[in-house]
């Protein structure tokens, strides 16, 4: 069959396909730093810089030639500009078109071991892994699947990369973090696993979003060409395969996690809806929405109780998900594409052939990765070393590689001046009344035997509070007449220390909740009528209600007249 030229809207489509599939590095990114924790936040991006930005060059001087050397001889080396164009699915492909579009895949594969070796790794023995499979580990697995090798003669079929990327990245993610073995204080004694929390969900979420949306270059765009009616329609299939599957991993994700956990876990369902992407890749082209839909429905099932075995029973730590995500559902995906493709699905009557091949492409890819990346990591920890110390681990990779003090400096509050500078600057803007010395302001004297205060009694009262009853609060102290608070954003928990949450299916040992503590000393208004309308505002009857701690108070001075006692708290002059 002569190959078809490609058009100018060829060209164009898998242009923005690739575009999108480089954008999913960000996502990658928000994903990994989002589920683990702020200290480590700056190292992730790093990382995931550096894996397309090494990749990028690696792949078009080694890589890519490895990996498309098959029937049109060495295609890649010094300069892989000069060969003619690429004949690949029937279209004759323009040299450059063809490598942006595979580099930006090459680094998809690269990034994925970033969050499962997250937290524990140095940075210059993960540059050296990046390029390592860059250069020659996705390369000729990937020429054994898209470039002609043994299994595509054999008919193995991974439309987008299930196997090829993603099973990549994830086999060599379950060996990365098998090598470093887990992060300091994340398992017991007897091996249960603790549960450490990420910085930010809504991060990871952002992440996910992202992910999602890019999946459709990533799929979609794999046709390699948008003119025709038969490609057409294969686009429409992919994205509404790509779509649905993840839609179904997702909600199947919260119902097992809401049954299983008692509550819809958060992480849980993001990494579902990655899983379902993952799982069909492979079969988004020969497969029906039924079929993809079921994908999902098994991907999730897949998230669940793989990460949960590879965490409680591997005891191998992996942050983010990604052996589960990328390695356990795309090895899921392939197979399945045996059972549900259309033409020559086990489950349409193919015969076990199809079925089988995939399952060989799977099991060999699996042993190719391990085997190899286990050399290079071997190597690395005999040498330059693979993890950080112990020291370094605890103070967080982000000042210890990068010697950067917090990846979120900007949404703290940094003093620029001395205190001295600052208090003056803040005293240049308020008006002085100056009535009152200061040393008769600030000095206090006591006398033996009597207190400096007024014989009026003084009651310090501090409530723990819900964060959602404080503004019913502070209407009800402002109607008895209570006109001074300070208020506090907390965190802490009761002596019944709630109930058990679960984050990916770890009991959290202790749950800090979120509250708000008001402090105020009254005088004038009665404490029993202070605390009977706190009661009234709080009470619901059910755990976490807070409770209202009562002070006998001493004395009290206010500090710009020298007033003490009863009259420092009055307001009038």
């Amino acid at each position: 069959m002569t190959a078809q030229v490609f058009s100018s809207v060829d060209t164009i489509w898998v242009l923005l396909g690739a575009a999108l599939v480089f954008f999913m590095q960000a996502g990658f990114a928000m994903v990994e730093s989002g589920f683990t924790r702020a200290k480590n936040a700056g190292n992730i991006v790093m990382k995931n810089l550096m894996d397309f930005a090494l990749g990028t060059p690696v792949f078009w001087l080694l890589g890519f030639g490895l990996m498309f050397y098959g029937t049109n001889g060495l295609i890649g080396g010094l300069d892989p500009m000069v060969q003619a164009d690429y004949s690949f699915l029937g279209l004759t492909v323009p040299t450059p078109v063809f490598l942006i579009f595979q580099t930006v895949f090459c680094a998809t594969a690269a990034t994925i071991v970033s969050g499962a070796m997250a937290e524990r790794t140095k940075f210059s023995a993960y540059c050296i892994y990046s390029i390592a499979i860059s250069a020659f580990i996705y390369p000729i697995s990937g020429h054994w699947i898209w470039g002609g090798g043994w299994l595509a003669q054999m008919g193995f079929h991974d439309f987008a990369g299930s196997t090829a990327v993603h099973m990549v990245g994830g086999v060599a993610a379950l060996i990365g973090a098998k090598f470093l073995g887990p992060r300091i204080g994340k398992y017991h004694k007897d091996g249960r696993p603790r549960a450490i929390l990420g910085h930010s969900l809504t991060l990871g979420a952002l992440g996910v979003f992202i992910l999602w949306f890019c999946w459709f270059g990533f799929n979609g765009c794999s046709t390699l060409g948008a003119t025709g009616d038969r490609t057409l329609t294969s686009m429409g299939t992919i994205f509404v395969n790509t779509n649905l599957a993840a839609a179904v991993a997702a909600v199947v994700t919260m119902i097992i996690t809401w049954i299983k956990y008692k509550k819809p876990d958060v992480s849980m369902t993001l990494n579902g809806a990655l899983g379902g992407l993952v799982a069909i890749t492979a079969g988004c082209d020969m497969v029906s929405p039924l079929g993809a839909a079921i994908i999902g429905v098994i991907a999730a099932f897949v998230i669940v109780f793989g990460i949960e075995f590879i965490d409680k029973v591997c005891r191998i730590d992996d942050p983010v998900g990604a052996v589960g995500v990328h390695g356990m559902c795309g090895a899921t995906g392939t197979i399945m594409t045996g059972v549900l493709a259309l033409d020559g699905g086990l489950a349409y009557g193919g015969g076990l052939r199809f079925l089988g091949v995939q399952a060989l492409g799977v099991v060999s890819v699996i042993a190719w990765v391990a085997v190899t990346i286990s050399i290079v990591f071997l190597i690395i920890k005999h040498t330059i070393g693979l993890r950080v110390s112990k020291e370094e681990e605890i103070a967080g990779l982000d000042i210890e590689e990068h010697g950067l003090k917090s990846s979120y400096a900007d949404f703290m509050i940094m003093p620029h001046k001395s205190l001295g500078e600052a208090s003056k600057a803040s005293d240049a803007g308020q008006p002085s009344t100056g009535t009152v010395p200061v040393h008769e302001a600030v000095t206090v004297e006591h006398r033996a035997g009597e207190s400096a205060a007024s014989d009026v009694k003084m009651t310090k009262i501090v409530m723990v509070i819900k964060q959602s009853k404080f503004e019913e609060l502070k209407t009800a102290m402002t109607e008895i007449g209570i006109t001074g608070m300070t208020v506090t954003n907390v965190l802490g928990f009761g002596m019944q220390k709630g109930s058990t949450d679960y984050y990916r299916g770890v009991p959290v040992d202790v749950t800090l909740l979120p509250k708000v503590k008001v402090e105020l000393v009254v005088c004038k208004v009665p404490v029993k009528t202070v605390v009977e309308a706190a009661k009234k505002v709080l009470y619901t009857g059910s755990y976490g209600d807070g409770k209202i701690f009562v002070y006998d108070i001493e004395n009290v001075i206010k500090v710009r007249t020298g007033e003490e006692g009863y009259d420092a708290l009055q307001d009038e002059e």
